[in-house]
């Protein structure tokens, strides 16, 4: 590590890989790649007024620089997108709805293959499809694929005589019922794979294979095969009806174009296949200033795939990429065969990426005008509050506060921030309290912010609110004041009432409640804090108490360990997804093996 003070071209390798600045505090706030470590981190201090506003503001809060030396430009690529997906630094260029978008699973590892979804790709034998933008929708696309093709949805384990009971689903029509022997091997499979060819957008290949399915059935004379794939032949038919040809040529293309507005941008992106505009997805991207539209398009481009389970074999750009070959050979590398990026000059592709360049403006334009609306509103609402409270300074960052608890036995609080009238999720912030005080609501209160502030006090650098708001009374207020006098820190704190319908009643400020309900938009933004300062902590209060019984659960399973727990509550979530998984995916996660998946198994179908 070096201090910013030891930066310069000394000190840093001539070779590929990945920089990480942090500020004073330790906290990462950038992470870029760099095909000469020495030269890249050099430019950063050569010459500051060459820079961007931006990238000056960043280079004033660096306080220290790691770097990671890989192998080559290709590794170092990788690398990058891995470490801005996990740790969101502030000054790089993130969606702003970036999360773990869902897949749909395939488990062709099993005998008889399953639908599932999924938030991660994994290598354990699966083919995954996706990313999705809603598990809404992938639930809703297994649902509709199950009733068509009447695949299995348990995860029993199926033995070999073929000769369990079936289950419901076979007696309504909604399952094969390969645990009785009711279907061949190869038939099942036979069905997994149209539902591939129909995750894999290829429609008419699907229907071609069907038709000879359904004359094979005619020909054995079993019409009641030959009328359900009739039938399903007629729903893909309408599907493919609806499917709109944007090209004549049969092939698979991504367009990405992009529209900005101030320092905001939306990402359009058109997913072509077989020549048919079959779907599109959206994406914003924010503080955005001093980045040309090449590098957004990079950026975007690096952060969608690395998700993304289908890589095209064409790739159509707006604007010329920074770092293109390195990124055709990373999406090559993933794909398994060459993949072209280029910027069509004219005739129809280049129609098709103008087409997705519209509308990104016109959504960029409807987003911008209801952002506008949004911050309006807010800031109507803080002047409201401000006056309301004759507050001595304008409440641009307010931080909120609730204890939640059963009976007093395993307390959390939580930590809620709104800036500029809006929630801040990644500011956000948890805690599980102290053992053995009873339901001390008062002290609970004054452990967390204690907890939060005892490191603000003489550092120029932390970020203190202009409004403190706890859920409760005048006590509350007053032991939150006492420890904050404690902690040599001086912060407005009110405190938020409610009715006997727990319902926001008003604001309790220097000892005298402030009612409410005459300042329609205050009372909104203060009923929402307040609403999602309970939300956030009942739902970590959930969090904790699910994993204990998970852990006592588990806890009963010869051969599972503490890090074997801890690996399959991050593999699957909760105890109901452990319990219905079957050897093969339990043997998958990280630390089993199949003796320790069979165990666990076992235990749960005693």
């Amino acid at each position: 590590m070096l201090g910013k003070e030891a930066v310069g071209t000394e000190g840093f390798p001539d070779g590929p890989g990945v920089y990480i600045m942090k500020d004073e505090r330790g906290r990462i706030i950038y992470i870029g790649k760099a095909k000469s470590l020495r030269k890249r981190v050099a430019q950063y201090f050569r010459d500051k007024s060459s820079l961007d506003i931006k990238t000056q503001v960043l280079v004033s809060q660096i306080g220290s620089i790691e770097y990671i030396i890989t192998a080559t430009e290709l590794e170092a690529l990788i690398l990058e997108c891995n470490l801005i997906k996990k740790h969101r630094p502030r000054y790089n260029i993130l969606l702003k709805d970036d999360k773990n978008y869902p897949y749909i699973r395939v488990t062709l590892e099993e005998e008889y293959p399953r639908l599932m979804l999924a938030r991660k790709m994994k290598k354990d034998g699966s083919r995954y499809f996706g990313p999705y933008r809603s598990s809404y929708y992938v639930k809703q696309t297994i649902d509709a694929l199950g009733r068509l093709f009447k695949v299995r949805a348990c995860s029993k384990k199926i033995s070999r005589s073929g000769k369990d009971r079936a289950c419901l689903n076979y007696h309504i029509g909604r399952c094969m019922a390969p645990c009785q022997g009711s279907v061949s091997r190869e038939e099942y499979r036979s069905a997994i794979k149209q539902i591939c060819l129909f995750l894999s957008h290829r429609l008419e290949e699907l229907i071609s294979l069907l038709k000879k399915e359904m004359e094979s059935a005619s020909q054995r004379l079993d019409f009641e095969k030959a009328a359900r794939i009739r039938d399903q032949i007629e729903a893909f038919k309408t599907m493919a009806e609806k499917q709109k040809v944007v090209t004549t040529s049969m092939e698979d293309l991504d367009v990405i174009a992009s529209a900005r507005s101030g320092d905001s941008a939306c990402v359009q992106v058109l997913f072509i296949r077989g020549g048919k505009l079959l779907e599109r997805e959206h994406y914003f991207l924010e503080n955005l200033e001093g980045v040309s539209n090449g590098a957004l398009i990079t950026e975007f481009v690096k952060r969608f795939y690395s998700a993304t389970a289908f890589i095209p074999k064409e790739i159509l750009l707006q604007y010329e990429m920074d770092d293109k070959e390195v990124i055709r050979q990373w999406l090559g590398d993933k794909k398994g065969s060459a993949v072209n990026i280029r910027v069509p000059k004219r005739g129809s592709k280049k129609q098709i990426v103008e087409m997705a360049a519209d509308n990104a403006a016109e959504l960029i334009k409807n987003f911008s005008e209801r952002m506008r609306k949004e911050k309006e509103e807010a800031y109507s609402a803080l002047e409201e509050l401000y006056s309301a409270l004759d507050l001595e300074v304008f409440p641009f960052r307010i931080e909120a506060f609730d204890i939640s608890n059963i009976q007093g036995v395993q307390r959390v609080g939580s930590m809620v921030v709104f800036e500029e009238g809006r929630p801040k999720k990644s500011d956000y912030r948890r805690y599980k309290l102290k053992e053995g005080r009873g339901p001390d609501d008062y002290q609970s209160m004054r452990e967390i912010v204690a907890r939060r502030y005892k490191k603000c006090k003489g550092d120029e650098t932390a970020i203190l609110p202009q409004l403190v708001l706890v859920d409760g009374g005048r006590g509350h207020v007053s032991s939150v004041e006492d420890e904050l006098e404690a902690l040599g820190l001086s912060l407005t704190v009110c405190g938020m009432v409610k009715d006997d319908r727990h319902k926001t009643r008003g604001i309790v400020r220097k000892g005298r409640e402030v009612p409410l309900e005459t300042l329609k938009k205050a009372y909104r933004l203060v009923a929402s804090i307040q609403e999602e300062a309970h939300r956030f902590a009942i739902s970590y209060h959930r969090s904790l108490r699910g994993n204990a019984q998970v852990r006592s659960t588990l806890d009963g399973i010869k051969g599972i360990g503490q890090k074997r727990r801890t690996e399959l509550l991050k593999h699957f979530g909760d105890i109901s997804k452990i319990k219905e998984a079957g050897v093969e995916e339990l043997a998958s996660v990280e630390g089993m093996n199949r003796a320790a998946a069979q165990m666990v198994y076992e235990f749960f179908r005693k």
